[in-house]
């Protein structure tokens, strides 16, 4: 801290007779040699208003001594006010002080610069742009210790000494220093506001409080704060209670993957060891149920995965609630926490286990005692055998399932994107837009010869494999020629042929629309469906739950059909268009983490 007072042993060797020392010369060096090494604090000699060793150093009437030009320019602009006033004490003088030349104060500092005396750097204490600056510095201001809400200012460590010693000061409140002093003035009054208004919810001044607020109810900002305050506590706590709660839950979930893992090394240890005895005849299908197994782990470990980094996430967005809460319940200033509090959104839904359940592990050992009695049937029964135990292998669910959405943010949530795979496509159709839009055209494109292009019907696939929850849309052309086919499918699904048509198997399930009608095919079956015509058509699908639905989307969704069924294979999105006809795969945002765990946080 800087400050223009000497070491008490100086002061007090300067008060005795000059006759002492052999005058002024003498007294100089008598309190250099008394100063020890460890005293000598150079900012003592430096001027509380440049911050540089005192130049012509000068004396008031209140016993603080500046440099003659500093003092001087200090109180030019004081005039402008009436009155001038010690940058240090800020006592005032109606009449402008004489000033005298601190003759000891010069003779000491010549003999310091002799010395080699410079004052010691302080650009630290200096106010940078982030910095409060202190409203009485002149110059280069320094940076604020404290801001009074009283006082309405803020001061370096320096100006702030009158608030410890002077008597009138020392019932001022003293907060952190602040940049927003002003907002606790009155913009109408200009007057401090120390009521608040609870039916506008707004500080005020006591006289807005008996003219443009009379008969609201008012109390006290000290009063609201302390109600806020106890808000305040309670959220907090209930953050802290979500943040272990859901620690809980990840530690649940890191040992469900850990048994997911577990389980399935010894499946495929044991599905290895059986398929071996049926060597060469059952190796495909072992290196098939191996695959399928790892696949099916990969799926659920991600799942717990993904669920575990939400909770994670969770944790951290909670934890910077709660400081920012424990910032706002920490801030001195009433005002400015009443001011910030409407701000504050509430708290939404927990992720954790009070929303979702473990499901007892049904582990892959119900695999391999498929594949043990796959072994007794041998040849006969091979042919079964992939769908057999795929099934199974699909049903190893740890997670409890999730309540189906409801509202089309919901849907976004398992946004999928879609592009469609050139090779698939039928020569009659035109891919475009990054191969998200097909369109039905007269005549054959110039496409090269590929086992997976349908050649019967108008169709394309896409190139992403559909499996736990997916939602896409569909916009389809105007035009409504002919109709459009939305499907999902197996891959393995026939590629010519009127059997290869989407519906027309039991390896594909699809919604056929145009202007005048929705009708839903599968395995052969016609089901008319009933709706309102829509450009757009949502795709949702649980490939763990079996559930596939079609939703018309214009403004609300409306559930145009749904199909509860067991799918055994990982699916594909499927589109057919006539001649003239379009379809596109819109792109969807999918909405950001934090809007899924908390929506309204």
């Amino acid at each position: 801290m800087i400050t223009d007072e000497l070491p008490k042993q100086p002061l007090l060797s300067m008060r005795r007779s000059d006759r002492d020392y052999g005058g002024s010369e003498g007294r100089s060096e008598t309190i250099l040699q008394s100063l020890a090494p460890g005293e000598m604090d150079t900012h003592r000699f430096c001027c509380s208003i440049c911050l540089n060793p005192l130049k012509d150093p000068v004396t008031t009437v209140c016993g603080h001594s500046y440099c003659k030009s500093c003092i001087n320019t200090h109180w030019d602009n004081g005039e402008e006010r009436g009155s001038y006033s010690c940058p240090q004490c800020r006592q005032t003088f109606l009449l402008r002080p004489v000033l005298e030349k601190n003759t000891m104060l010069a003779d000491l500092l010549e003999e310091l610069k002799k010395t080699g005396f410079q004052a010691a750097p302080a650009v630290h204490c200096y106010a940078e742009p982030e910095d409060v600056a202190c409203d009485v510095c002149t110059g280069r201001k320094r940076k604020s210790f404290k801001s009074c809400l009283v006082c309405l200012a803020s001061y370096c460590e320096k100006h702030l000494q009158p608030h410890f010693q002077s008597p009138p000061f020392k019932k001022h409140k003293l907060v952190e220093p602040s940049e927003k002093l002003q907002e606790n003035i009155c913009s109408r009054q200009d007057e401090v506001m120390k009521m608040f208004c609870r039916t506008d919810q707004q500080c005020i001044c006591s006289l807005c409080s008996v003219e443009e607020h009379k008969d609201h109810d008012i109390v006290s900002a000290a009063s609201e704060r302390t109600e806020r305050q106890k808000e305040l506590v309670l959220r907090r706590q209930t953050i802290q209670q979500r943040v272990q709660d859901t620690q809980k839950d990840v530690k649940l979930l890191q040992q469900e993957e850990e048994a997911v893992n577990g389980s399935a090394d010894k499946a495929v240890e044991d599905s290895e060891e059986i398929f071996t005895e049926l060597i060469p005849l059952l190796e495909k299908r072992s290196s098939d149920v191996e695959q399928q197994i790892r696949s099916q782990q990969e799926t659920e470990v991600s799942r717990v995965r993904e669920l575990q980094e939400r909770l994670e996430q969770e944790i951290t967005e909670l934890k910077r609630k709660d400081h920012e809460l424990n910032q706002l319940s920490d801030t001195e200033d009433h005002n400015q926490l009443l001011h910030n509090y409407p701000s504050l959104s509430p708290l939404s839904e927990s992720t954790h286990s009070s929303s979702f359940r473990i499901r007892p592990l049904r582990d892959f050992e119900d695999v391999t005692a498929a594949v043990s009695q796959v072994r007794s049937r041998l040849q006969d029964i091979l042919s079964e055998t992939e769908t057999e135990i795929f099934q199974i292998v699909s049903r190893v669910d740890v997670l409890l399932p999730q309540p189906e959405p409801e509202t089309r943010a919901d849907f976004l949530k398992y946004s999928q994107k879609i592009t469609l795979d050139p090779n698939t496509a039928h020569r009659r159709l035109l891919l475009s837009e990054g191969n998200r839009k097909v369109t039905g055209m007269s005549n054959d494109q110039s496409y090269t010869n590929h086992p997976d292009r349908f050649t019967g019907w108008h169709q394309v696939l896409s190139r992403e494999s559909l499996t736990g929850r997916c939602y896409w849309e569909v916009k389809v052309g105007l035009e409504w020629r002919g109709g459009v086919d939305l499907a999902v499918t197996y891959k393995n699904i026939s590629r010519a042929g009127g059997s290869s048509g989407f519906g027309y198997n039991d390896k594909s399930w699809s919604l056929y629309s145009n202007v005048k009608r929705y009708i839903f095919y599968y395995n052969s079956i016609r089901t008319p469906v009933s709706g309102r015509r829509s450009s757009r058509v949502g795709v949702y699908l649980d490939h763990s739950a079996g559930v596939l639905s079609f939703y018309s989307v214009s403004g609300i969704m409306t559930l145009l059909h749904s199909v509860q069924t067991t799918f055994t294979q990982p699916l594909y999105a499927g589109v057919r268009v006539c001649s003239g006809d379009t379809a596109k795969f819109c792109k969807l945002k999918r909405l950001p983490l934090e809007s899924v765990l908390i929506k309204s946080l």
